[in-house]
């Protein structure tokens, strides 16, 4: 069922109805789309914040962590009074209080391939901000599967990275990308190797963005690219992507 703005709605997202590429027809497709957040950290926190504010009308979030005293200096949805608390229930909370015009939906768990391909058949999108490479490879397979838009974003120390997956439009996926037999032993955890907070920040709106940009159709598109970010040097670097003809996961796509 088609759900159209309300007079509050219309208020609350004035600023976006005033632009052409959005306006209420744009506006209104935000309200009936939904998207799938995986991990409520350092990029899920901004990408779950700006999602809500910018009235997507279904969000689900999966975590299956508590919130930590060492995440607040990234994961910005969380707040001292949430230690403790399930990181799912922490951000719904938040983001309630941001946006009460929205429907919530969480998830404590970890995805397998099981479980993600059931939660990822439910939502129009999905952005996969989540700190491991098992949950990762589910979240690209299930996407493909079910021919799904994957905005896709990791970040380490002072850098991040963001690609949009669609294997269909060409690209590959993010198995192309990152091969499963390659990508378990060449990356250590921001536990590990630590993280600029702010980066967190950057990479995860930008993720947002891009999110936005495909529920609404507007803008060039973030498929068959990889961008890269180097906050020391404030550098960022675009470069193609090709899908592997061999990949188990998608057959090379169509690109």
């Amino acid at each position: 069922m088609k759900l159209d703005l309300s007079e509050n709605e219309i208020q609350r997202y004035s600023r976006h109805i005033l632009l052409p590429e959005v306006g209420g027809t744009g506006q209104v497709a935000l309200k009936n789309a939904s998207v799938l957040v995986v991990g409520a950290g350092g990029l899920g926190a901004p990408v779950a914040l700006y999602l809500a504010a910018a009235g997507v009308g279904r969000i689900g979030l999966v975590d299956d962590d508590v919130v930590d005293l060492s995440n607040l200096q990234r994961q910005v949805v969380h707040t001292t009074h949430s230690i403790g608390q399930k990181k799912v229930e922490s951000a719904r909370h938040q983001l309630a209080a941001l946006n009460p015009e929205i429907t919530l939906e969480t998830w404590d768990m970890r995805l397998d391939g099981p479980t993600a391909q059931e939660l990822v058949a439910r939502y129009d999108l999905v952005c996969d901000g989540c700190d491991n490479f098992a949950t990762r490879y589910a979240v690209n397979a299930a996407c493909v599967r079910a021919g799904k838009v994957l905005v896709s974003a990791a970040v380490q120390r002072f850098e991040g990275q963001l690609a949009t997956f669609s294997p269909e439009r060409g690209g590959g996926c993010y198995n192309c990308l990152y091969p499963a037999t390659d990508g378990e032993t060449t990356s250590l955890s921001c536990g590990e190797a630590g993280v600029f907070g702010a980066v967190t920040g950057v990479m995860g709106t930008l993720q947002a963005t891009q999110a936005l940009k495909e529920l609404l159709g507007i803008g060039q598109s973030g498929v068959g690219q990889l961008l890269m970010w180097d906050a020391l040097r404030m550098k960022f670097t675009t470069m193609a992507l090709s899908a592997d003809p061999a990949c188990p996961v998608c057959g090379g796509g169509h690109g």
